[in-house]
């Protein structure tokens, strides 16, 4: 909100950054970004110092991508007890770069390293708001009528087998009163 919620404004400044790489504030809306935003930098050396650090000392593997977050507070002197990282994957998806910071990398999960003998699946699309829309709107309907049709075959042999099994019971019972 620091344009003043001026879309004009914002698509302005969205411009410049677009054609020049940068965005250029300054006095009091530079005053008051920097009020709400902090920021640090983290090369690759320092994101695996991080990965082996958190490793070493808490046992934790954290993904490069956690690392730098994680690096940016400690450069920014705000990880303390409190503080809480949300980390954005886990360290097995980026085995090759991890294995440079811990040697060797601990055991992956069951369930995850199933995952490197599945098929990819992958779709293209355009870059473009609408045909994205409505390609996840089609996959999501595709996925949805598969399910209803595999809970409707679940529930037609559930209702198959109760039919047997009464039919089993009711059998049961014509025997039993025959002998009597």
């Amino acid at each position: 909100h620091l344009s003043g919620d001026d879309s004009s404004t914002l698509a302005s400044w969205m411009s410049a950054f677009e054609s020049t790489g940068k965005l250029t504030i300054t006095g009091d809306l530079l005053s008051k970004a920097q009020a709400d935003f902090k920021s640090a930098k983290c090369d690759t050396t320092q994101t695996l110092e991080t990965i082996k650090n958190y490793h070493t000392k808490d046992d934790y593997m954290l993904c490069p991508h956690s690392a730098t977050g994680v690096s940016a507070l400690h450069q920014l002197n705000t990880a303390d007890s409190a503080t809480v990282a949300l980390a954005t994957a886990h360290f097995a998806k980026f085995g090759d770069a991890c294995s440079k910071a811990v040697t060797p990398l601990p055991e992956i999960p069951k369930e995850l390293s199933q995952l490197w003998s599945m098929e990819t699946r992958k779709s293209q699309c355009p870059n473009d708001a609408k045909v994205v829309q409505k390609f996840m709107e089609r996959k999501i309907e595709e996925r949805t009528k598969k399910h209803k049709q595999r809970d409707e075959k679940k529930k037609m042999i559930t209702n198959l087998l109760l039919v047997s099994a009464a039919v089993g019971v009711v059998a049961m019972i014509v025997s039993a009163s025959k002998r009597r």
